[in-house]
């Protein structure tokens, strides 16, 4: 659970910080996708930026373990609900390191609905100890994790049936 539980905190990093690096290309994402004004998305980048950093920071310590978790649910389920309110509009929705518009469609809403799984696992199963190889899985994951998302990115390849 330790490996799973540190993949989490390190993909909120990685994604406060992207959220920092390319904010003008996200903010523009974050207000299609919630359907406001590019300064109300400004917005809505800087408070999801710092809710992921604030759950990254939480998790890695085991008294705020569960508060991390349950901000990291809240966010990605909101980001799922989005996502899925969109369904089918064409729009950057921020999801990956480049800009990509196509339409939303269920691997763009399955993506944050299993990242809201994983953290009520993580909220709810007892933690184990960090051990050598958890940050070795961790990193193992995480690369899982952007290889997907650069498989799912490919149009219409022959293997994908949704």
């Amino acid at each position: 659970m330790a490996a799973l539980t540190l993949f989490l905190a390190l993909l909120l990093g990685a994604s406060a910080l992207h959220k920092a690096l390319d904010h003008r290309r996200l903010a523009i994402a974050a207000a299609r996708l919630a359907g406001v004004s590019a300064q109300v998305g400004l917005l809505l980048l800087i408070v999801a930026a710092v809710a992921e950093g604030m759950a990254a920071l939480c998790l890695l310590v085991l008294p705020l373990r569960l508060a991390g978790a349950g901000i990291a649910a809240l966010l990605w389920l909101a980001y799922a609900l989005l996502l899925l309110r969109r369904r089918g509009e064409a729009l950057d929705c921020g999801c990956d390191l480049v800009a990509r518009e196509r339409p939303v469609g269920p691997s763009q809403i399955a993506r944050p609905a299993l990242l809201f799984l994983l953290a009520l696992i993580v909220a709810l199963a007892p933690q184990g100890a960090f051990t050598l190889d958890t940050p070795f899985a961790a990193i193992g994951f995480l690369a899982l994790w952007f290889g997907a998302a650069e498989l799912l990115a490919i149009p219409q390849p022959v293997w994908r049936k949704f």
